[in-house]
């Protein structure tokens, strides 16, 4: 029988947890002036594989700076669009990536414009967002999550996921859509969108200074003691 939302034994977990990372690094919480429209997180989104944050949003304001609007953006030629992205890891594909999203939507819409999201619940705006060129379930869920739309969608990039793996919350071969699945359903219940985004900003933080991919520093872990594998590499440094 499977779990209603929120009876998953992992959820009093995430709670634990969350309430160990906010005594941490304190509290990260976006302010509503820094809430995006959807079609500018959706452009930071398929321009920010493998760049710091900072970096993609100086690179997504100067490209709606330069241009004026998304539909110059759309219709500029790709080396155009690399030549405002040399901030950005691999500038020339993510110039191919993002014309192709943006003349997507455009196709789709008529306009690059993703207002439509608005009416539709959670899970339909994420699959219509996934059915765009190189929009996959990160993207979307930020889409959703962190632009004005303000969903509870939980946004799962590679350190946030490695750090649920170690702590055994996914599976450990699981791809982000599989990880977003079987985490979604043990989600605390009075959690609301602006948790789900400081939650994620938390757990990125942890995989960024202590889980690191190659190299786990488990002994100052704020979640060692919640934590697989830091329960049984205790002396990890």
């Amino acid at each position: 029988m499977q779990l209603a939302f929120g009876d998953d034994p992992r959820t009093r977990q995430l709670r634990d947890i969350h309430e160990r990372l906010i005594a941490c690094f304190g509290r990260i919480v976006r302010p509503p002036e820094k809430r995006r429209d959807p079609v500018w997180v959706l452009v930071h989104g398929v321009i920010g594989a493998r760049t710091k944050t900072a970096r993609s949003n100086v690179s997504t304001d100067g490209l709606l700076a330069r241009h004026g609007s998304w539909e110059a953006v759309a219709d500029a030629p790709p080396e155009a669009l690399a030549a405002k992205l040399e901030l950005v890891t691999f500038p020339e594909l993510m110039a191919e990536r993002l014309k192709a999203c943006l003349l997507a939507v455009k196709r789709e819409r008529g306009r690059i414009d993703l207002s439509h999201l608005a009416a539709l619940d959670t899970q339909e705006a994420m699959a219509w967002l996934e059915t765009l060129p190189g929009v996959a379930r990160k993207i979307s869920a930020g889409v959703v999550n962190a632009s004005t739309l303000n969903r509870k969608a939980m946004v799962l990039d590679s350190h946030h996921r490695r750090v649920l793996q170690r702590i055994g919350l996914v599976p450990p071969r699981a791809d982000t859509t599989r990880a977003y699945d079987v985490l979604t359903p043990a989600l605390p219940p009075e959690w609301d969108a602006a948790d789900y985004d400081e939650h994620h900003l938390l757990m990125k933080r942890v995989g960024q200074r202590f889980c690191r991919p190659s190299q786990c520093h488990c002994a100052p872990c704020p979640v060692q003691a919640l934590c697989r594998t830091g329960r049984a590499r205790p002396s990890l440094q």
